[in-house]
């Protein structure tokens, strides 16, 4: 189970506190991309997000808890996109958008090294295994519903069976794709588009 990271009483649940928790998160992000999960140390984090070590370990006690948070606020930005999905062109459109971000580098998406890299250090930590499996389950839950959502609502009335048979099928077409984005950064995506359009046109029928 995760662990809330450690926030500033002071500032209460306004805006400053939790833009002080992005800048560090955002700064971590970079940090672990570029010097790998374990070489980055906290005062690598806090020279990224240029504020004190000390201002910093009053938002989180260590760098786990920021991989947890990572974990978490990706969780929610996951199922915010699922949420607003109507349609398998919306769906292939948000994959192509998130590829190009991938391949791109875009500090606004889950780096797939980074990905990669949380995913080996969950074979060693379980605390942030189980945060992995938290996500994981959560996610291909919110695709399982629209999936089985009526075709008036959105989704594609699929049986309960088969949209969580889908929804796995999706979630690993999904991390495929992202890996795909770091090993083969030049792939085309055209022709890449127009295969994920004519996959799920078959998978989600």
């Amino acid at each position: 189970m995760m662990n809330a990271p450690p926030t500033i009483s002071t500032e209460g649940a306004g805006g400053r506190a939790e833009a002080q928790r992005e800048r560090i998160l955002s700064a971590a992000q970079r940090c672990f991309i570029e010097h790998g999960f374990h070489a980055a140390s906290m005062a690598d984090i806090a020279v990224a997000a240029q504020m004190s070590a000390g201002l910093m370990y009053r938002y989180f006690e260590n760098k786990q808890a920021i991989v947890l948070a990572i974990v978490e606020r990706q969780l929610e930005e996951k199922r915010s996109f699922i949420r607003q999905l109507h349609s398998a062109q919306a769906f292939t459109t948000g994959l192509a958008e998130a590829f190009k971000l991938w391949r791109a580098g875009d500090p606004r998406v889950m780096s797939p090294a980074l990905y990669l890299e949380m995913s080996a250090e969950a074979t060693r930590n379980p605390q942030i295994a189980a945060a992995l499996r938290r996500s994981d389950a959560l996610t291909r839950a919110e695709l399982q519903a629209w999936l089985a959502s009526p075709r008036s609502e959105g989704g594609f009335g699929l049986s309960q069976d088969v949209a969580a048979s889908r929804a796995l099928l999706l979630r690993s077409i999904v991390e495929g794709l992202a890996l795909r984005a770091a090993r083969e950064p030049d792939l085309d995506l055209a022709p890449l588009r127009s295969a994920l359009e004519d996959l799920f046109a078959r998978l989600l029928a």
